[in-house]
């Protein structure tokens, strides 16, 4: 039996802006249902990671494997969106006008076109669909609510939510927690450890106790590279971690 490829694979990727090298030779894996969380200090990389993943950014050197052969540094951040990734930045982004289940549907993968646009209606396929991913993000009782009602947290998952109307393989949260209440927080962890049940997700965040309750493989990224790998106590516990972070 061949052993599974990483669904996703940096491989010695570079970048530098201004003469300054942002990423370097970072090498990085992300297994099939993987939940990792990517921490380090201001300017260690991460923000621009994501934009090299997304295809936002391209890297001066280096290759970016997804689901097998496939080379993200070669395609456009739509074609890359399209291959099943898909990203959610820190401030939320929903159509406040609208209610959380108009909002989802809007989201939802579906013939591309105006004409297509025009005359969709949701399948019963869709409309199942949409009830699983409320159900998941916590707002079942809220669907017909407008998003401006909710609170910061939960237009947060409702944007997460959104992703997922995508049916993204891969899932890049960037500091999901930032404002949240405490409870929201504990919540917040839940939710992506339920997702990461079906697909992969990569959470940047700097919240330690979010972090923890996440239980999820750490790594530690400092001047562009990866500096420490492994549960949240083995790279705390790591002098160089120490160092260059933690004892900030």
């Amino acid at each position: 039996m061949t052993e599974q490829k990483p669904l996703l694979y940096l491989d010695g990727v570079c970048v530098s802006f201004d003469g300054f090298r942002a990423i370097n030779n970072l090498s990085l894996m992300v297994q099939h249902g993987e939940l990792q969380a990517i921490i380090g200090p201001n300017g260690a990389g991460k923000t621009t990671m994501m934009d090299i993943i997304t295809g936002k950014t391209r890297p001066d050197a280096g290759a970016v494997f997804f689901d097998g052969e496939v080379d993200l540094t070669r395609l456009d951040e739509a074609q890359i969106a399209e291959l099943g990734i898909g990203r959610k930045f820190q401030k939320p982004t929903v159509f406040e006008s609208h209610t959380v289940w108009g909002n989802l549907e809007l989201a939802l993968k579906k013939p591309r076109g105006v004409f297509n646009a025009w005359f969709y209606h949701p399948s019963e396929a869709d409309t199942a669909r949409l009830e699983e991913i409320l159900g998941l993000i916590r707002l079942t009782g809220r669907r017909d609510e407008l998003a401006a009602n909710l609170s910061h947290g939960q237009k947060q998952w409702l944007e997460i939510g959104m992703l997922l109307a995508q049916d993204p393989k891969l899932l890049l949260v960037d500091e999901p927690v930032a404002g949240m209440t405490d409870s929201e927080t504990v919540e917040t962890a839940r939710l992506l450890k339920d997702i990461a049940q079906t697909r992969s997700v990569i959470v940047v965040e700097h919240d330690m106790s979010f972090i923890r309750d996440l239980a999820a493989r750490v790594t530690v990224l400092a001047e562009g590279s990866v500096l420490a790998q492994g549960s949240l106590d083995h790279v705390s516990a790591d002098p160089r971690v120490i160092e260059s972070y933690l004892g900030r």
